[in-house]
């Protein structure tokens, strides 16, 4: 395995941003290099240290997916050799981890669809039998699962700053209703049949996120990743239990640790900076992530 890359550093092309994980640089005016770095972030916070050979598993397992889902939508890929477009090198730092996908302009709201209870889900329905204006039936427990996935919008989050859940009615002010319908009807399409994909692999999909971008025709297009462990919550089937936190192949190990943590005698207030995490966190994730990837693909 390479060197945990927690930042790239190319010359050879622009750098537009860095997100939470991913690194964009410009390819003309018309692509975009995105680079998944190793970085981890948990709350909306990015952790200091790495997780070794994450951005490739993320980019492996986004690209089984984009292939998997595109007879549903189209996605970002152009198909293009990421390491093409950069110097030799600088070849290294984006081999493997790296996709050169079409410059789209976002949708500003995030696809979340659930088809279990957990999370945010699970702390408003205790509140008020509902998840973003979509009232549930009485009596569910933590990570029971739904009769039928719900679509739960959110905002993005500037870096640094958390998203916000939010009703389908304050999205379709925010990107049209029209747009909004299809996104919604679209993201419950994708995680119906990729959630029965992983099923029959034995992981259950609790809850994802999708992204979406307009071409200059106004293709709605997937964009970013897909179906990751960053992106979703993975549980074993044969660990889960309505009532509940399951064990996870996703980055709820972290999260957990990050709740119980003690940083100078209180307990984080989940902002940045994030306490340091011990090299056993760093390992178990590094590894719960690949199990989902050689869970899903083999």
């Amino acid at each position: 395995m390479t060197a945990a890359l927690l930042s790239s550093s190319l010359t050879s092309l622009p750098l537009l941003a860095r997100g939470k994980v991913r690194d964009n640089y410009a390819v003309g005016s018309d692509r975009l290099l995105m680079v998944a770095t190793d970085r981890l972030s948990a709350f909306d916070v990015v952790m200091g240290q790495p997780i070794p050979g994450k951005g490739q598993l993320l980019t492996q397992m986004a690209l089984f997916w984009f292939a998997h889902l595109e007879h549903i939508v189209p996605n970002h890929l152009t198909g293009d050799d990421p390491e093409s477009v950069v110097a030799p090198n600088e070849r290294e730092q984006v081999r493997g981890r790296s996709m050169l996908v079409k410059r789209l302009r976002p949708v500003p709201v995030e696809a979340v669809v659930r088809g279990y209870l957990a999370g945010s889900g699970w702390k408003e329905y205790q509140q008020n039998q509902q998840v973003c204006g979509v009232a549930l039936p009485p009596g569910l427990k933590n990570a029971s699962k739904l009769t039928e996935p719900i679509f739960t919008p959110a905002t993005k989050a500037e870096m640094g700053d958390h998203d916000e859940n939010i009703g389908f009615e304050r999205m379709s002010e925010i990107v049209g209703a029209v747009l909004a319908e299809k996104i919604r009807a679209v993201s419950i399409r994708l995680y119906s049949e990729a959630a029965t994909m992983a099923l029959a692999k034995g992981i259950i999909i609790a809850d994802t996120k999708f992204e979406f971008g307009l071409d200059d025709e106004g293709t709605l297009t997937l964009m970013d990743e897909v179906l990751t462990p960053d992106s979703s919550r993975f549980w074993p089937v044969e660990g889960y239990a309505a009532g509940r936190n399951p064990p996870s192949y996703d980055k709820q190990f972290v999260r957990d640790w990050l709740e119980a943590a003690v940083v100078n005698g209180r307990s984080w207030n989940k902002q940045a900076p994030a306490p340091e995490l011990p090299q056993d966190v760093i390992a178990h994730t590094a590894n719960t992530y690949n199990e989902a990837l050689r869970r899903l693909t083999t």
